[in-house]
């Protein structure tokens, strides 16, 4: 669960992935290009464990809230129900960081 929040009211095409071997751009970055502009997200993995870290927080904050109103206390008991889900979400983040699968190259056929 890689991605990008980029407001869409600011692009003005869709965004491409640049090749990271020119700009001198570590390659396990994410660049996407936008008209002019480059966006680097460098450390994915941290980026999507800090995003999480907020939808958390929002989750339980607005579920806090609708605890204040007896009409919205299933809401927010479903509110608390998805930002436990995703606090089990955070550890699998940590280790997808560790851990990366590679593709072998395939064998030409010729022996």
């Amino acid at each position: 669960m890689v991605g990008v929040f980029v407001n869409p009211l600011f692009m003005t095409e869709e965004p491409t992935i640049l090749s990271n071997k020119s700009n001198n751009i570590d390659t396990r970055d994410l660049t996407l290009h936008f008209n002019h502009d480059m966006l680097v997200v460098h450390r994915r993995y941290e980026v999507v464990s800090i995003i999480n870290d907020v939808l958390i927080g929002i989750w339980f904050l607005i579920g806090s809230i609708c605890f204040f109103y007896s009409s919205l206390m299933s809401i927010g008991t479903w509110l608390f129900v998805i930002g436990s889900a995703q606090m089990l979400i955070r550890p699998v983040i940590r280790l997808t960081r560790h851990f990366h699968l590679k593709r072998l190259p395939q064998p030409s056929g010729d022996f």
